[in-house]
């Protein structure tokens, strides 16, 4: 009967020996390679143009008065629709997660009265809200004024963030001129 026991015993002894001279020779053989930085390498938020690197750049360096030259306000209206869910848009309209934007063209930066605004944008006060400016604010809200509280991620083409300037210089009793090209 003993062995039968020691038999048994070795059995399942060389058993694990050839499961554990597998395991380390498969680590060697499909080691994988450990980054220097922990963490995943996210894509870019930007669509990558067909044309090569220096695609994307040009219609980037595109100046917002030329923009605007094309620019549909009607477009720039429908393109306004998620941010509705933060912003009134009406003469008269409550300030909700964020302040109301109607006459926001050429309006001080933080400057609705009774809005809780952050540190950040009442630190730009005495700026108005140049086209230049949404522009630059409506493409990365959080690049443009870093501390902003706006959880917008941005709007990455350049034409519509054009169309919803002129949309919102519309919103006013006397729309101001935009910048000519």
């Amino acid at each position: 009967m003993n062995i039968e026991l020691n038999k048994i015993a070795g059995a399942g002894l060389s058993t694990l020996l050839v499961v554990m001279a597998l395991n380390m020779t498969a680590g060697i053989v499909f080691a994988p390679k450990k980054p220097t930085v922990p963490g995943y390498d996210l894509p870019s938020l930007e669509p990558a143009a067909a044309g090569g690197a220096g695609a994307p750049a040009a219609a980037a360096d595109e100046p917002i008065a030329v923009r605007l030259a094309k620019a549909d306000p009607a477009k720039g209206e429908k393109a306004v629709g998620a941010c509705k869910a933060c912003h009134t848009f009406e003469k008269g309209g409550a300030n909700k997660v964020g302040p109301h934007l109607y006459d926001v063209y050429d309006r001080n930066k933080g400057s609705v009265a009774g809005f809780g605004y952050s540190a950040a944008m009442k630190g730009k006060a005495s700026e108005a809200w140049t086209a230049e400016n949404l522009d630059g604010f409506l493409k990365n809200p959080k690049a443009y004024l870093p501390g902003t509280t706006m959880a917008f991620a941005g709007l990455g083409k350049a034409d519509q963030r054009a169309d919803v300037v002129a949309y919102l210089n519309t919103l006013a009793d006397a729309p101001k001129p935009l910048p000519k090209p």
